[in-house]
């Protein structure tokens, strides 16, 4: 004989679910949210509670608002900025050339007491 269970076809917690014995279920407010994608979404709240006036699209991840005919907008997305890009925003290219000049200057000295640059 295999092994097998005495009790077959199943499960831990299985049983009649009733509403006996489960209790009265919490009643529900399912609100429509509609984003940029023409996604609907429709979670539910419980129904003493103020839905919130935005939320997330689980489809697409865009926000979704509560009118259908004006979804919000995508967000705009910034393009990654190198450091190089920042520094530039800083300063401006006569500080830059001056920076750079002294910078020159140090280093040519060092050469000229005899230091080892690499």
């Amino acid at each position: 004989m295999a092994g097998g269970s005495a009790i077959k076809g199943s499960r831990v917690g299985a049983g009649p679910m009733g509403e006996a014995e489960r209790g009265d279920a919490a009643p529900r407010l399912y609100v429509s949210y509609f984003c940029s994608n023409r996604h609907e979404t429709r979670p539910a709240f419980a129904a003493d509670v103020q839905a919130p006036e935005t939320w997330d699209c689980p489809r697409c991840g865009l926000p979704a608002n509560l009118d259908s005919e004006n979804p919000p907008p995508p967000p705009k997305i910034t393009p990654y900025k190198t450091h190089l890009a920042y520094v530039k925003e800083r300063r401006s290219d006569k500080e830059a050339a001056a920076i750079l000049a002294e910078a020159l200057e140090a280093l040519q000295a060092r050469r000229a007491a005899g230091e080892v640059i690499y």
